[in-house]
């Protein structure tokens, strides 16, 4: 896992650590001294710490113009032992909506297991987003992730699944990307709410 690093080609565009907007403002990263770790597996100093055991960030892109971040996660999702949701939610999630962010791309190729318990926090993120005009979406979960987010009714809440999986958002300008994504909702059935 540390040689996993969170994507890095819009950085000539955004920079998390120097958006004063962003919950990861003013961050200072080391390229050579580990220390974040996912059990006992050390992760790539890049990525971002919020509060959680498993599950670590980093936002690729804040447009507060437009309302929409991109937020890349990488770890085990584990609401059930260490409430991820709640950190996420209070650390990053709350911070952007003050700074006008209502829709929400949060890769999750990375995430290797969800392990739910109580959805109120997505209740709440989804509800103050949708007032907003805005929405959730989890890009490129992993098959079985999609299930385990399914078993905790997730999926009331946030947008995934199938049409949602291999999304080739790589390739792509953030703007690009919410735009599919808003295209995806439209075309797709929602289970939301």
């Amino acid at each position: 896992m540390h040689d996993i690093e969170p994507y890095y080609q819009w950085r000539d565009r955004y920079i998390s650590e120097d958006d004063p907007l962003s919950p990861f403002s003013g961050r200072v990263y080391s390229e050579f001294t580990y220390t974040n770790k996912i059990y006992n597996y050390f992760l790539h100093p890049q990525w971002d710490d919020f509060g959680s055991q498993t599950l670590y960030a980093k936002q690729l892109w804040g447009d507060y113009e437009e309302g929409f971040a991109i937020i890349e996660l990488i770890g085990e999702w584990n609401d059930l032992l260490y409430n991820d949701i709640r950190f996420f939610k209070e650390e990053v999630v709350d911070v952007l909506i003050e700074a006008g962010i209502s829709k929400f791309v949060v890769l999750c190729e990375n995430v290797l297991n969800f392990h739910g318990d109580d959805n109120c926090y997505y209740e709440e993120w989804a509800e103050e987003a949708s007032e907003a005009g805005g929405w959730i979406a989890f890009i490129n979960t992993l098959p079985h992730v999609n299930d385990e987010l399914t078993d905790a009714m997730v999926d009331h809440y946030v947008h995934y699944g199938a049409q949602f999986s291999e999304f080739p958002w790589r390739p792509r300008k953030p703007k690009q990307i919410m735009k599919l994504v808003e295209e995806l909702m439209r075309r797709t059935p929602a289970r939301l709410g």
